[in-house]
């Protein structure tokens, strides 16, 4: 009997502690990477070399978390096949429930305590701190997922734009005053373009070394 009506969708935020720790076994891991495409218990036992039975257990878990969904029920001789699949292609930790205790919790917004986006880090007014720029990116990763997530399940499209460059510096310094001059131009465009009742867009930009060039760890 056929279940499943409705695609998984593309990218699920995980932002429950109690449900991260259930996914990110090894083997659940394994287990959701596999059933981007739908599988029985049967047909993963075999091409994972584990018993039915384990894998059965670990459907059971991720179903009840709402990580996986039955698509289809196949009769069998003695019981009923259950074919299962991700509820979606992609699951983003929220950086939040990675956070120590004393974080503000993660409900994505500033709760008025200074904490910033991200309960898990404290709100630092340096531009040019690592900190910074990590929880910028961590409410980004929280507030996009979360809205791709319910515009995919309303059938549309959520429309954003990225901005992708690599500069080399000459020197520290050049950083900062690159920064200064694209704020400035930033600020400019964003004056042109800011419509009293439209529809607000939130623009970050962000800059770090490129990871494995010699020497882009040592800049001060």
């Amino acid at each position: 009997m056929f279940h499943g009506g409705v695609a998984a969708t593309e990218m699920t935020l995980m932002d429950e502690p109690d449900r991260l720790r259930l996914a990110l076994t090894p083997i659940r891991r394994r287990l959701l990477a596999r059933l981007r495409e739908p599988g029985s218990a049967v047909q993963l036992a075999a091409e994972l070399d584990l018993p039915r039975q384990r894998v059965n257990y670990h459907f059971k878990a991720l179903e009840q978390a709402g990580l996986i969904e039955l698509v289809e029920e196949r009769p069998r001789r003695g019981f009923t096949e259950r074919v299962m699949r991700a509820t979606a292609n992609a699951f983003f930790v929220d950086p939040g429930v990675l956070a120590p205790p004393g974080g503000t919790g993660q409900d994505g917004g500033d709760g008025g305590d200074g904490s910033g986006i991200d309960g898990g880090f404290h709100r630092i007014a340096d531009r040019y701190a690592a900190e910074h720029l990590v929880e910028a990116a961590a409410g980004t990763v929280r507030e996009v997922t979360r809205m791709a997530d319910a515009a995919d399940r309303r059938g549309v499209r959520l429309l954003t734009f990225t901005l992708e460059a690599e500069v080399r510096f000459g020197a520290p310094d050049d950083v900062h005053r690159f920064t200064d001059e694209l704020a400035e131009a930033v600020a400019r465009v964003a004056a042109r373009f800011d419509t009293p009742g439209g529809r607000p867009y939130r623009l970050v930009a962000g800059g770090h070394p490129t990871p494995g060039v010699q020497g882009a760890e040592d800049d001060r």
